[in-house]
C-alpha cells in the first residue's frame, strides 16, 4: 500500500508559533499538528527540500528553527536543487 507523501512549506511549520487568537490561524495550526501526528505515526510520509533549509536558516527564533529542522530527519525524501547544464 502506498502512503500519501506531502510537502509542507515553511509557513506550515511556523503556523503553530503564530498568534492563535484568530480563529483561522488556530484552525490551521490545529490541522498542521494533526498532520504532524500522522507523520510521526507513519500514516503520512514527509518530503523535505533545499528551500525549507534555506528559508528556515533565516528564522530569527533559534528554538523554532531547531524544532522545524528536526522534521528533516523524519522526511522520506529530500528534494535537492537542480543544477541543470
Amino acid at each position: 500500500m502506498n502512503k500519501t507523501r506531502i510537502y509542507l512549506d515553511n509557513c506550515c511549520y511556523n503556523r503553530p508559533y503564530d498568534d492563535q487568537s484568530l480563529k483561522a490561524i488556530s484552525l490551521e495550526a490545529e490541522a498542521k499538528l494533526y498532520i504532524q501526528d500522522n507523520i510521526r505515526n507513519g500514516k503520512i510520509e514527509l518530503a523535505w527540500s533545499f528551500m525549507l533549509d534555506f528559508e528556515n536558516s533565516a528564522n530569527p527564533y533559534e528554538e523554532r528553527k531547531e524544532s522545524i529542522e528536526d522534521w528533516k530527519a523524519l522526511s522520506m525524501e529530500n528534494i535537492k536543487i537542480w543544477e541543470g547544464k
